[in-house]
């Protein structure tokens, strides 16, 4: 489920008090992230490139790369990227995914307090990652690294209802058993009702870009047993737990999928692109 559980709507809104803790969460396990995530619809880099934010020679700085998941495909579409990721084992997982890539640099620091370059770049991308930078810095710092007329290009991935919905029903009986935060009859949000305003917000309130440009893609995809519980492993939710609390909540889940959904259910994404460009 979300890696934020208190909240229905989305799954990107870390507590303030809990983000950073949350965040290093990811660092622990880079292999198993790697493994487990999913990485982005092709039509979502179509559009990068038709909202001109990356495409051949574009040069793109990419806020928390993770292991690469979308910095692979930004390089095979020629970008060059400079790509920053807080965490050390993600980083070196991102330079071996990385490694045919020349024309992307991975630099180990926390976006924070990473110094700029002097050359300011054609676009700064953050996929699944700009909710972890703190709120203070990520949409002034972003400017600051953007070029006149370059473009702030923002992923979100968001659980949405679908998929096999009964079993994102009954399965919450299992994190209100061993997650006492989760509150009792969440449910998956539509698509439709995901409201992605608060970003266009924040980045308006700057004052240092335009209108933000949403697109949006929904995909279902289908795990087996094993490959769902690996990815609830790479959740920050799900890895702050103690143990005996995610051990027996990963059980139960695992027992529900074999014994009443023959070993695979599907889980609906919602993957929204917001696009600002500098003024």
């Amino acid at each position: 489920m979300p890696d934020d559980t208190t909240r229905a709507q989305r799954d990107d809104r870390p507590q303030e008090s809990r983000r950073v803790r949350l965040s290093r969460t990811f660092d622990e396990d880079a292999e198993l992230y790697d493994r487990a995530r999913p990485g982005y619809p092709s039509e979502l880099y179509d559009d990068l490139v038709e909202l001109a934010v990356a495409g051949p020679g574009s040069r793109v700085l990419e806020v928390g790369c993770g292991t690469g998941q979308a910095t692979v495909p930004l390089a095979a579409r020629g970008c060059r990227i400079t790509a920053v990721e807080a965490g050390p084992s993600m980083a070196a997982v991102a330079r071996r995914n990385l490694a045919a890539a020349t024309a992307v640099e991975v630099v180990t620091a926390e976006f924070e307090s990473w110094p700029l370059p002097a050359e300011p770049f054609d676009a700064v991308v953050s996929a699944t990652a700009f909710h972890w930078i703190d709120p203070a810095v990520r949409v002034p710092k972003a400017a600051d690294a953007v070029r006149p007329g370059g473009a702030l290009a923002v992923v979100r991935t968001q659980h949405v209802r679908g998929g096999t919905e009964d079993f994102f029903v009954e399965v919450q009986r299992c994190y209100e058993r061993f997650d006492p935060e989760t509150p009792p009859g969440l449910r998956p949000p539509a698509a439709a009702d995901i409201d992605g305003s608060e970003h266009a917000e924040e980045v308006a309130r700057s004052g240092r870009f335009g209108p933000t440009v949403f697109r949006r893609y929904e995909r279902d995809l289908t795990y087996t047993t094993s490959g769902y519980l690996e990815l609830l492993r790479t959740y920050s939710g799900h890895r702050a737990l103690p143990d005996a609390a995610r051990n027996g909540l990963l059980g139960s889940v695992a027992d529900l999928i074999d014994g009443r959904y023959g070993g695979r259910v599907t889980k609906r994404y919602l993957i929204e692109l917001g696009v600002s460009y500098k003024r």
